[in-house]
């Protein structure tokens, strides 16, 4: 990662701070994100006005190609702990979603 792309994801991690206020990202919250349904924070960040368009695309590709970027970026002044939780929620997720095209 270059230094401008490390600084784009500094800069939406503080913006995404608030998620972590009462003990990380909820359940629900890593669903929606394994899922693919990145609408809140693309919106957020195109209502925030700090991006230009092309750096809006380059996040929005990034983040449809590895969901879990944008986990990682929320998750990067968490603890240990948090960390760990949130990464065990995804592999579950990631073990059930094959099971998902069965039925």
């Amino acid at each position: 990662m270059n230094a401008e792309h490390q600084n784009i994801a500094q800069l939406i991690s503080a913006m995404f701070s608030y998620e972590m206020r009462d003990g990380g990202v909820d359940y629900d919250t890593i669903v929606r994100i394994h899922n693919g349904d990145l609408s809140p924070w693309l919106t957020a960040l195109d209502n925030s006005g700090l991006f230009d368009d092309t750096v809006l695309e380059e996040v929005r590709a990034s983040w449809r190609r590895r969901p879990k970027a944008l986990l990682e970026i929320l998750l990067a002044d968490s603890d240990e702990m948090t960390i760990r939780r949130s990464s065990v929620t995804w592999a579950v997720l990631d073990r059930q979603a094959p099971l998902a095209h069965i039925s």
